[in-house]
């Protein structure tokens, strides 16, 4: 991997900035007053310390494995740092996977002790130990006792164990891909993966400092929560709040008042079209303004652009930004310098949006396989609808091998010391992806523009032939639609068939406002399936499609779904991709029906 910027290892990146700011706030969590109460780096530093010894304490050594099924919160980065400080692998889990994955994950990961966020998740890992003799210690984080963190860490405030420095090259963690497909697969990333990375991504930043706080809203089992956010604040010597639940967002950013969010597009396309349809139900001047405000701000880019100003649409401008788009900045704090988006693209209009407002969206593009940042739009270089240059050390190379011969893109091939060490346990899986001389194959289609800026055009097994042979590269439309507000969940099917056909699951609580307002009666099952409504939605969805995509590529035909995609009835994995094969399985009959 060749020589890295120091610290290269995890444990140095806690202790640097405990000693250098130990007072300064580290973790926020709301409280039952609805008030922030803040953990200080030298509270945090501590009690790390003394995780470590309890776990020292029940035989946790180098290369023992220790799991946490947990979502965020303090006691899950002091069960991370306290377990590279002995050297041990982190293995993180989400509080809302099924327990059969719990188990498989605890099992092949060789996990010596597992914590648990509370009693509930508790009971349904209670005879793990049983079942996998590695696992030799539950550790519940919410409880008091025998068995508890409390007391693992009381325990080891007795007998101090001082922290190792681990190698560069030394596993770090496990982070398990949930997979669109087959069973999970245990990414090995390393001290040296990781370091490296947070680096990088910060030196794209150069206007952030140890004074920034972020909003927690990305799980931190999943490697961009983990490195962007928990790593690279804490490198910086930043704060984090946590976010109460995923529907508290935006009344958790006027209470932490964040200057930095590591996000989603799925977080800002609500945000927009909550504002959207805000403005539409109050109307008036409000709206206007706010339409005023978007148009200027098209206008005021395009003569940007070409090198020209115009002061009656600077002046519309001012007046929008001061009456509206401030109060929307105020709405998320008031202090959000920007915001990085990444594992799917960014609607660019909804990101020239937010420039606009003055709080710029930052596209990236990563994989748990590269730590897992490889290109990022910069503050001070970025271009939209790209997803950025390579970062630091990181080498892009794309692969036309795969592809159609007329084709201007290719598979997206990574180098660089973010690419992982294999996958846990699966040699032949680590030699599929990996190149002999030492890249990693993403199964993304990318291209690169003259100035190496990388687009994303696609995946190389999602892509699927229609009986003409034209190819169709169902992401790309499905983005796009899942931008309709009337739409939560979208798949687009077509496979050597003559035409292609999108599978709906429509906005409920939208559907039925809309109901509400043309009299249509009816409970969810009879409103999805109401022939106007349908109509409607597919109008919007049309709308949005035509002039971007070819006519072989638009959907025919719609079937719309009462059950949405989610995590829980296995549709879409923990990190929000679709699984593909379970819903068409469930659904091929209904699809062959639209065919036929």
């Amino acid at each position: 991997m060749g020589s890295l910027d120091k610290p290269d290892n995890l444990v140095e990146f806690l202790e640097n900035s405990v000693a250098r700011r130990p007072d300064r706030p580290l973790f926020g969590t709301k409280n039952a007053r609805g008030v922030y109460e803040w953990l200080t780096y030298g509270q945090i530093g501590r009690r790390v310390d003394d995780l470590r010894a309890g776990l020292a304490g029940l035989g946790v050594g180098r290369g023992d494995a220790v799991g946490i099924i947990a979502n965020n919160r303090s006691e899950w980065a002091i069960a991370a740092y306290a377990t590279y400080g002995l050297g041990g692998r982190f293995v993180p889990m989400y509080e809302s996977e099924l327990p059969r994955i719990w188990e498989y994950i605890v099992a092949d990961s060789a996990v010596k002790v597992l914590f648990v966020s509370k009693p509930e998740i508790l009971e349904k890992v209670k005879d793990f130990p049983q079942k996998i003799p590695r696992l030799a210690h539950l550790v519940l984080i919410e409880g008091e006792g025998p068995g508890s963190m409390t007391a693992l860490e009381e325990a080891g405030r007795v007998r101090p164990v001082k922290a190792i420095r681990p190698d560069s090259g030394e596993i770090a963690s496990l982070i398990y891909t949930s997979g669109t497909t087959g069973e999970p697969k245990g990414v090995l990333l390393s001290h040296g993966n990781c370091t490296s990375n947070s680096m990088a991504g910060v030196s794209m930043y150069p206007e952030l400092t140890a004074e920034d706080v972020s909003l927690s809203i990305l799980p931190w089992a999943h490697s961009y929560g983990q490195t962007a956010e928990l790593n690279a604040m804490i490198y910086l010597g930043g704060s984090i709040g946590f976010i109460e639940n995923v529907k508290t967002v935006v009344q958790d950013m006027a209470l932490v008042r964040p200057t930095w969010l590591i996000a989603v597009p799925r977080v800002f396309n609500r945000i927009y079209n909550g504002l959207w349809e805000k403005m539409n139900t109050e109307g008036g001047l409000a709206r206007k303004l706010f339409v005023m405000g978007i148009e200027a701000g098209k206008r005021r880019r395009e003569r940007k652009a070409a090198g020209r100003s115009d002061l009656g649409n600077e002046l519309k401008f001012k007046i929008a930004d001061k009456i509206v788009f401030a109060k929307i900045r105020q709405k998320m704090g008031g202090r959000l310098k920007g915001a990085m988006s990444g594992s799917a693209a960014m609607n660019v209009e909804i990101a020239h949006f937010f420039f606009d407002v003055g709080i710029p969206i930052y596209d990236c593009y990563g994989m748990t396989e590269t730590s897992p940042a490889i290109a990022m739009n910069a503050s001070f270089a970025y271009r939209l609808g790209s997803v950025g240059r390579a970062i630091e050390n990181v080498r892009i190379v794309i692969d036309s091998s795969m592809v159609e011969e007329e084709a201007t893109d290719g598979e997206i091939v990574v180098y660089g010391p973010n690419v992982m060490k294999g996958y846990h346990n699966k040699p032949d899986k680590t030699r599929e992806v990996m190149t002999p001389d030492g890249g990693v194959r993403t199964g993304d289609r990318g291209r690169l523009d003259a100035d190496g800026y990388l687009y994303i055009t696609g995946r190389i097994k999602e892509q699927f032939k229609l009986e003409n042979g034209k190819f169709v590269f169902p992401a790309a439309l499905e983005e796009e639609i899942s931008l309709v507000p009337w739409v939560q969940n979208v798949l687009i099917f077509g496979e050597n068939r003559p035409f292609t056909i999108a599978l709906v699951v429509p906005d409920f609580l939208m559907v039925e406002r809309y109901a509400e307002k043309q009299g249509i009666s009816g409970d969810i099952r009879q409103l999805v399936g109401n022939e106007q409504i349908q109509a409607m939605i597919t109008g919007e969805i049309l709308k949005v499609l035509q002039g971007r995509f070819g006519g072989y590529e638009i959907p025919k035909k719609f079937l719309y779904l009462t059950e949405g995609f989610t995590a829980e009835n296995g549709m879409l994995t923990q990190t929000m991709k679709l699984k593909r094969r379970v819903v068409l399985d469930k659904y091929m009959d209904r699809i062959e029906a639209l065919y036929a």
